[in-house]
């Protein structure tokens, strides 16, 4: 394994780092009060490529390498989440299938509008019976003509009220379960399809998630992705690439919590001395750092197998689980160094606190994450 970083990946990342410090976080504020993106930061972000960074530079995109796309993953992670959520799910889950299994005609026809973000993207698997077990969907997807109809409800779909395409998974055979279950790209203006509120969350201001609802919803048939009946497999690996740039995302958000820590314990005095005299808040601290580089170490072994041409499924998982677990650890740890002030909502200790809960949840759960890296094990042994 070489992460060694090149010249230009360096250039990259300072490059995302100032946009970041400079451009998004002075606005991190705003968006968490008024719960929505500047259109100016989101103009920004396409004339830096920031929507096309998966998709391949034949299509108008960057065509980052996993590895790139980690790097670049981790310093948007230093600002506010909601943006970060906006970008990734576009990026990730939402483009990967149609980048990794679509057809030629179907890149052709929606990946440079993808790349430029005049067409932003969603990934709709999860239902209200199908959340970590993603083979119980109950929309269905029959073909009729040159057509396939679809009816069912998803739930929770990230990028789902402003999102222009939908990478869906419906059920075409129910009597081979898994192996029937195909992944069609669904545009937002085709009849039946109804796209529900904006749901409330706890966290990730600035990022809409609803319900995506079909009523014999007619999908052209050169609209699927992959082969018919491949979608859960399909699904497997988009998801395994998302986990990683969750992994990454995490690993940035910890890096800001851990300076802004160290900055207010050398600030904060207490009893005549700064609380960074404190032995109690060096261990916080040496926790916090520790943990966070190992969980950098796993986000980019797993970047580095995905470029190698592996699967990487349990690598994947073991980034996930452990990069979201730091980061809740991390943020925990930055609340109570900050004290009173960090429960504050006017600090920004306070919303990464409440962001990072979801990120042990979405992508699938970390006890989902357990199973699957167990089975791997359990396999290989």
């Amino acid at each position: 394994m070489d992460f060694h970083l090149t010249e230009e990946l360096h250039q990259i990342r300072t490059m995302v780092r100032n946009f970041v410090e400079y451009e998004v976080e002075p606005y991190a504020q705003q968006i968490e009060e008024e719960d929505r993106i500047p259109d100016h930061l989101v103009e920004k972000s396409k004339e830096l490529g920031l929507f096309g960074i998966s998709i391949p530079e034949e299509y108008g995109g960057i065509g980052l390498s996993m590895m790139e796309k980690v790097v670049m993953l981790e310093q948007l992670g230093r600002t506010h989440n909601g943006f970060v959520t906006l970008i990734n799910a576009h990026t990730g889950i939402g483009s990967m299938g149609l980048v990794r299994l679509g057809s030629e005609e179907l890149k052709r026809k929606y990946l440079p509008d993808m790349a430029a973000g005049r067409k932003l993207g969603a990934f709709a698997l999860s239902e209200p019976g199908a959340g970590s077990d993603a083979t119980n969907l109950s929309t269905k997807a029959e073909k009729k003509g040159d057509k396939w109809i679809l009816n069912g409800m998803k739930h929770f779909i990230t990028n789902g009220p402003i999102a222009d395409v939908y990478t869906v998974f419906a059920i075409t055979d129910k009597t081979k379960g898994a192996k029937g279950i195909t992944a069609f790209l669904v545009e937002r203006n085709f009849p039946g399809l109804v796209v529900g509120k904006n749901d409330k969350k706890m966290g990730l201001r600035g990022s809409y998630t609803s319900q995506i609802i079909f009523e014999d919803c007619e999908v052209p048939d050169e609209n699927v992705i992959g082969e018919v009946g491949m979608g859960y497999s399909s699904a497997l690996r988009i998801l395994s690439e998302g986990r990683v740039g969750l992994a990454a995302r995490s690993v940035g958000s910890c890096d800001k919590l851990i300076e802004m820590s160290a900055r207010y314990a050398k600030e904060r005095v207490q009893f005549g001395h700064s609380i960074a005299k404190n032995q109690g808040v060096q261990w916080m601290l040496a926790e916090m750092a520790t943990e966070t580089e190992a969980a950098r170490g796993l986000a980019y072994r797993a970047a580095w197998l995905i470029d190698e041409g592996k699967k990487a499924i349990k690598e994947s998982s073991m980034a996930k689980l452990f990069a979201t677990e730091v980061y809740n650890k991390v943020a925990d740890n930055a609340v109570q160094i900050h004290g009173g002030i960090g429960y504050i909502s006017d600090y920004p200790v306070e919303r990464y606190y409440r962001d990072a809960r979801i990120t042990k949840i979405y992508e699938g759960t970390n006890e989902i994450q357990k199973i699957i890296i167990s089975q791997r094990v359990l396999e290989e042994c």
